[in-house]
């Protein structure tokens, strides 16, 4: 018979790409015991149903084109799922090297601005700086793109 630990693997994996860290965590909370996680393990990773290199790469991708978030944030989210420093590195090279860094922040900037083109105040500019700063953009970049959106008029009345 199969061992229990690796059927309840598989029917998390065939859900979604999970790190062997977040499979190990999940089977001990349905108290299987370490040698049978250990076993269900080596051979889902024998099986390639698990591959760090392929659930970083895939929450790299769903970190930037669904939640458009930049890189520090993708950084977080992929350390979070337990993958190694290097293949999270690896992860991030390949999928930010087809991504325009600037125009991620345009497209979180305008979904925020809701159609509108400027910004109207200073503590909306500073509300836009916090939230592009939480979505793990760089700090110059998001002060330059905020610069550029503020009102043309802020300068004459001073």
């Amino acid at each position: 018979m199969a061992n229990p630990a690796y059927i309840d693997g598989l029917k998390m994996l065939a859900r979604r790409e999970l790190s062997e860290a977040q499979v190990r965590q999940r089977l001990a909370r349905k108290e299987h015991s370490p040698d049978d996680i250990d076993d269900a393990i080596a051979r889902l990773k024998a099986e390639r149903a698990i591959d760090d290199a392929r659930t970083a790469a895939a929450i790299a991708r769903t970190e930037t084109s669904l939640k458009r978030r930049g890189r520090l944030r993708v950084t977080q989210a992929i350390q979070k799922a337990g993958i190694s420093r290097s293949a999270t590195r690896h992860a991030l090279d390949e999928v930010f090297e087809t991504i325009d860094d600037q125009a991620l922040i345009e497209a979180a900037l305008a979904k925020r601005l809701r159609g509108r083109a400027t910004i109207d105040d200073d503590a909306e500019f500073a509300r836009l700086y916090r939230f592009l700063m939480s979505q793990g953009f760089d700090a110059d970049r998001v002060r330059s793109t905020l610069e550029s959106r503020r009102k043309s008029g802020r300068n004459e009345d001073e």
